[in-house]
């Protein structure tokens, strides 16, 4: 039994296995799966869990060296963009098109149950030295 973290076992050991330049989408419950992209589905209503716990709960467990938001969050959805800049500073920008197109790259895609626009973030793992 873990001690606390991540408790959800898909979602912990996918994150375990996660390298340096590694990206992990996170993504609304809208936000479109990439075909071939590991998905942990979160979602259990709409709002359930939110962006804000999930994205919290993986600044805790992993380095992030990076964020990119969609564009669209500036005048969309001001608490993830204030989310994202206090925990990973401020963020890439990209069109929420661009977005869409960089999760086919992500090693792992992790939907919420967040039913607000624009609340996904591509994160690209870092080191911790």
């Amino acid at each position: 039994m873990k001690r606390g973290g991540i408790l959800n076992q898909p979602l912990s050991g996918a994150l375990a296995g996660l390298g340096h330049t590694d990206r992990v989408v996170v993504g609304d419950c809208g936000l479109p799966r990439p075909p071939g992209v590991p998905v942990v589905d979160l979602a259990v209503t709409f709002g359930v869990p939110s962006f804000a716990d999930v994205v919290r709960a993986l600044a805790a467990e992993i380095v992030v060296e990076s964020a990119l938001l969609a564009s669209e969050t500036r005048d969309r959805n001001a608490d993830v963009l204030t989310l994202v800049r206090e925990l990973f500073g401020e963020p890439a920008w990209c069109s929420h098109e661009e977005l869409k197109a960089a999760s086919a790259s992500a090693s792992l895609f992790v939907r919420t149950g967040e039913a607000t626009p624009y609340a996904n973030v591509v994160l690209t793992c870092g080191v911790p030295f």
